[in-house]
């Protein structure tokens, strides 16, 4: 049967659109949508929808915005984090040619074309992160091994040809035994390259500028709360060589006047956010999570800070055989229940998972709380004790 408009005037977007009403406890994951969008982006964003504007007035402005938050001479907001890599990494070549420009990617002659990134660096984030750097034109030049960097490693990979080197701050990365950003903004700078900081899920947007880098790159949708974007600030000259790529390789990774306005709140916002707050409700997600599963058999929990030094804890959640699960068997009987509960992930093959507080909206800890104990308690599924695959059968199906 056909429902009308007006059989559906109570029904949420998400039921109109037949989508699950899923529980975050993930994190800013851009497959479950980034995070909750602040008032006062949406809000911005509305007022520009019906409006004309002409876009480089408008990114002026934002330029404003960003470089007064971030401590950078100038900025720009683009379409996310990875079209900002491959305008930053584009820009770093061309600098402000604008033949140069037209001519990437296919076309780098005479012009600088490699990105030095230190081994444990090259992370998969959704895509690989060489990919946004060959989009540019360029070409990876890895530093060291997959658990050590050493100085020489990068100062022996800078060339003739280099056109920046790339530093990523992520939680996908190795998390020892890498050259700090201080180490590596050291060793660039002193054969006269500009670094490049891949910073998408960071929540410090003054600090990587103060320690060294030239470029730094921010997701406007994660820890910000803005809409869909990223957020390029720096030095001048190469800000304004990264922008100018939307006359090349970037036009396809053009960024809507919605996003810009949007993304210039939340940055507004930022400073007026009750971070205190904020952490104190977090912080007690966490101590009820931590209550409702320490003294169950087979699982163990620790309340954990972020590895990337965010100010927020997760709670990582060890799940051993006498549970009756494995973490991988745990986290899908959770994502498979109502309402589905998503947890994060990434690292089942280890044995544990974690929950992660800062994506929730009111009450939504307690159903989390609720759907643990239930699970817990609940004979176990078929697939309890499933091990952790790689299986991309399921996006190869897409989008039946």
């Amino acid at each position: 049967m056909t429902i009308c408009s007006a059989d559906r005037s109570n029904m949420t977007i998400r039921e109109r659109l037949g989508l699950r009403p899923i529980i975050n406890v993930s994190g800013t994951m851009t497959a479950l949508g980034a995070s909750i969008i602040v008032p006062e982006a949406i809000t911005a964003m509305a007022e520009i929808a019906s409006q004309w504007v002409e876009m480089d007035d408008l990114q002026r402005a934002a330029s404003n915005v960003i470089a007064r938050v971030t401590g950078g001479e100038a900025g720009f907001i683009t379409a996310c984090c990875a079209s900002g890599i491959t305008m930053a990494i584009a820009g770093a070549m061309t600098s402000t040619n604008l033949l140069a420009i037209e001519r990437l990617p296919d076309n780098t002659e005479g012009l600088k074309s490699e990105v030095i990134v230190q081994l444990g660096h090259i992370v998969n984030y959704g895509a690989p992160i060489d990919q946004s750097i060959r989009l540019a034109g360029a070409r990876i030049v890895p530093a060291g091994t997959a658990s050590v960097t050493q100085d020489y490693h990068v100062r022996e990979a800078i060339r003739e040809r280099t056109a920046a080197g790339l530093y990523v701050v992520a939680h996908h990365t190795v998390q020892y035994g890498m050259l700090s950003l201080e180490e590596f903004c050291d060793i660039c700078h002193a054969k006269g390259v500009p670094v490049i900081v891949d910073a998408a899920s960071e929540y410090d947007l003054r600090g990587f500028l103060a320690r060294g880098a030239d470029l730094v790159i921010y997701s406007g949708h994660k820890f910000l709360s803005g809409p869909t974007s990223g957020i390029v600030t720096g030095r001048k000259d190469l800000v304004r060589a990264a922008y100018l790529q939307n006359r090349g390789v970037a036009r396809a990774m053009k960024v809507g006047k919605e996003s810009i306005v949007g993304t210039m709140a939340a940055l507004e916002a930022w400073d007026r956010r009750d971070h205190i707050g904020i952490r104190k409700r977090e912080e007690a997600a966490l101590h009820l999570w931590k209550g409702t599963l320490q003294d169950l058999p087979g699982i163990a929990v620790h309340i954990t800070p972020d590895p990337t030094a965010n100010p927020l804890d997760r709670l990582q959640v060890f799940v051993s055989p006498e549970s009756g699960f494995t973490a991988a068997g745990l986290a899908a009987a959770l994502a498979a229940g109502s309402p589905p509960i998503i947890v994060r992930n990434h690292e089942v093959e280890r044995g544990h998972f974690f929950l992660d507080p800062c994506n929730l909206h009111d009450g939504e800890a307690e159903i989390v709380a609720e759907r643990l104990r239930a699970v817990l308690n609940a004979e176990r599924p078929a697939d309890a004790m499933k091990s952790a695959r790689k299986d991309s059968a399921g996006a190869l199906r897409w989008p039946d």
